[in-house]
């Protein structure tokens, strides 16, 4: 199965995270807010532009920018 990333999923729609790709700041940022490998998240907004894109992790809401979702590798869940 082909890689999905968060930009791309509709609202509505959950799925595990598999893995964020890159090294850099913005990856530990996400790590330290809880976006890590195995987790449940489900898409429940995006901005009328696409930018940003609102989250349910856990018990929050968390808004990322597009550039940053699209690097968080996800896969659908029933």
């Amino acid at each position: 199965m082909n890689a999905l990333s968060l930009d791309k999923i509709p609202i509505g729609q959950r799925v595990c995270v598999d893995a964020i790709q890159g090294d850099d700041a913005i990856v530990s940022r996400l790590f330290e807010m809880g976006l890590l490998e195995g987790e449940i998240v489900e898409v429940i907004g995006i901005a009328p532009l696409g930018d940003p894109i609102q989250i349910r992790l856990r018990d929050y809401r968390l808004c990322l920018r597009k550039q940053e979702a699209s690097r968080v590798l996800v896969s659908l869940v029933a």
